[in-house]
């Protein structure tokens, strides 16, 4: 990394959490964009330094945008969009439709992730292979993390605007909910 390191950011998707980085030479006009330390976009003599870099994040290919604008003379300011939302409102957005946990199984650091809408679930960036059923008080979702029998319970919280409790059981027993 050169000294032309502008911005730095941390983006939590259901594959996993990715480091964004941005160089800008305002001397230059080089842009270079590295997802997780690889070089994704590199542009050489840019004689516009303002404007927009449009890229893809993770496996789940995540639409994001490194706004460059003049703030005055020669600064810059940097801003990270995610799927057209500021970086903070896609945070919060993401917090409504996913729950996150973060566990250790055998020695190994686990992150599991639902994706509420989908009911789609993650496991370190990889999609698992589910098996939904309907139970007594909701629906209890299935799957397999190095031998270990999972199952997120959906329940009613019998409160309209909270809509649906999700719960992490692994091996029988509840993991907490972890917050990004």
């Amino acid at each position: 990394m050169s000294g032309d390191l502008v911005g730095v950011w941390e983006v939590a998707l259901s594959d996993g959490v990715h480091r964004i980085e941005f160089e800008h030479g305002t001397t230059t006009g080089k842009r270079v964009i590295y997802i997780d330390g690889k070089e994704v976009v590199r542009r050489d003599w840019m004689f516009k330094l303002v404007g927009k870099e449009t890229f893809t994040v993770g496996g789940t290919e995540t639409k994001a945008t490194i706004n460059i604008d003049a703030v005055s003379g020669f600064a810059y300011e940097y801003t990270l969009e995610i799927n057209g939302k500021s970086l903070k409102k896609y945070m919060e957005n993401r917090a409504k439709v996913t729950s996150t946990w973060v566990l250790n199984l055998d020695g190994v650091d686990c992150r599991i992730v639902l994706e509420k809408d989908t009911m789609d679930i993650w496991c370190n960036g990889q999609k698992m292979e589910t098996a939904g059923e309907f139970v007594e008080d909701g629906t209890e979702t299935h799957f397999t993390v190095a031998d270990h029998d999972c199952c997120i319970k959906a329940v009613s919280s019998g409160k309209k605007r909270d809509g649906l409790i999700h719960t992490l059981l692994v091996d029988g027993v509840e993991v907490t909910e972890s917050t990004e």
